[in-house]
This record gives C-alpha cells, structure tokens and sequence, in this order.
C-alpha cells in the first residue's frame, strides 16, 4: 500500500516487563505479515497482484477470492450509503479498493493484536490511527491518545490534536470514546481522489477541500467516510455529519476551516 506503518505500545516496567517486551515483537512481526499480505494481494502497482490481474482482464471478480469479491461487495454497500462519494471503480471503470483496503487492514492488525493480549497501543498507518486503552492508563484514570492533525499548508504544523481511546471517569456518561482517526485529501500524494459531480467546462474540477479527517468508533468507517468528503464536497459532507456519529474536520483550499463540536472541543485544539 506504500505507507508506513508504526506500532506503539506503552511498556510498564515490572516483573512482566520481558513478557510485555515479547508480546510486542510478536505483535510488530504480525501486523507487518498481514499488511504485506493485503499489499501483495490488492496493490494496482504491483503486476503480479490479484487486483491488477484483475485490471488487466486476466481474472474476472466471479473468479477472484473470497476477500476480493468480500471487500468489493463491501465498497459496493458503502457506493450506497454515501450516495456514490465512495466508490471501488475509478472514473475509467478500472476496480480500484485502495480507498477501502487499508481501513480493512489497520482493523485487521488491530484484531491481532487484541488476540495477542495486548490491550493499550496505537496503531499509525501514513496517518490514519487505530487506538486501544489508553497511553498512561493509571487508578485515577486513563488518559486518551492524541492524535495530531497536520496542516496541509505546511506539513511541519498541526492543525490541533484529537483524543482517541480512554476516557477519564468524569467523563464515563459521555458516548463512548472514538477509536479511529484517518485523514484524506491531497496534500500527501497530489489529487488522486476522483471527484463526484464536479465539473467545469473543460472537465473535472478540483475537490472542494484539500484535507479532510473523520474521527469514528472503527476505522473503516472513518477512513471511508473522509475519501467519500473530500470526493463528494460539501453535499457529502452535510450527508455524512447527518447521517453518521462521527467528528469531522474539513480544510478547505483558501485554509479556512469547517468542524463539528468535537474538533472544536478544548481537548482536540
């Protein structure tokens, strides 16, 4: 998928400290295997891929695996319920599921690691985030990761940073804590988020918003929901604050910002 994947994991010292320490070299080798597995399998930059079997006509979707024809007829439900911002086939009618695949597998990593025994880590896929537990969980309370929002503008800035995970006790009536954080747009790799009814004269116009970070109980959702903003506009945006529980911070191309109450709550500045 051509990200960097990090894994963090707070380890305590103590008389489990070696066990701890093993627990997370194992977790490091196994999200490494599954996130090689789906890159191998799914990337359209790879000839030997299934995907790009796929693309070239070698193998119909009837005959491709289960996941393929899964993680499609997933794409196809989210096609649905974002009114065609979210989309598995590019403008040239090619199968694309780079916009669901990795969601799919920061989850799928995040499965593994609970099976592991490990409560309290973060997991960072180029930018979009998956928490359990908390960083310095503690018996006053646990704290919540922080997830920081880059600035298109000058990558070396954030935006503000957003609390993923735990939540202190004062704060156990509230829903519950959100997960998930991932970010979309174009400030990473150029304009490569087809749009959804936006057209001018000589074609396609640019997306509304240049950057656009969903925060969701699970990071399919989220991650789904900010390639569906920043492809959809603002239609997509109105549709999905109504329709989903999530926070939203949208950039815009002049800088100017549009949140939900959540990012602009004092822990998220």
């Amino acid at each position: 998928m051509g990200t960097v994947v990090s894994l963090t994991v707070p380890v305590r010292p103590g008389d489990g400290l070696q066990a701890d320490l093993d627990r997370l070299e194992a977790a490091t080798a196994v999200v490494e295997d599954q996130f090689t597995a789906l890159d191998a399998q799914f990337s359209l930059y790879r000839a030997d891929s299934e995907a790009s079997r796929i693309a070239r006509g070698e193998l119909t979707l009837l005959q491709a695996s289960p996941l393929m024809r899964d993680l499609y007829a997933d794409a196809v439900r989210w096609r649905r319920r974002t009114d065609g911002a979210f989309t598995p086939e590019r403008p040239d009618g090619l199968l694309d599921l780079s916009g669901l695949v990795k969601g799919y597998a920061i989850a799928e990593a995040g499965r593994s690691l609970a099976a592991l025994g490990l409560h309290d880590w973060c997991l960072n896929a180029g930018g979009d985030v998956l928490v359990s537990g908390s960083p310095a969980p503690s018996p006053a309370g646990a704290s919540p990761w922080l997830a920081g929002i880059v600035d298109p503008a000058d990558r070396r800035t954030l935006l503000g940073a957003y609390p993923l995970g735990a939540q202190a006790p004062a704060r156990l009536a509230q829903p519950p804590a959100r997960l998930a954080l991932a970010t979309s747009g174009s400030a990473e790799r150029g304009d490569h988020i087809w749009t959804v009814g936006l057209r001018g004269p000589s074609g396609p116009r640019r997306a509304e918003f240049t950057q656009v970070s969903v925060a969701a109980q699970d990071i399919v959702t989220a991650d789904v929901l900010a390639t569906a903003i920043v492809a959809g506009g603002r239609p997509a945006l109105d549709a999905v604050t109504a329709r989903w529980d999530v926070d939203v911070l949208a950039v815009a191309h002049d800088g100017g910002l549009l949140a939900t109450p959540g990012f602009r709550a004092p822990s998220a500045a």
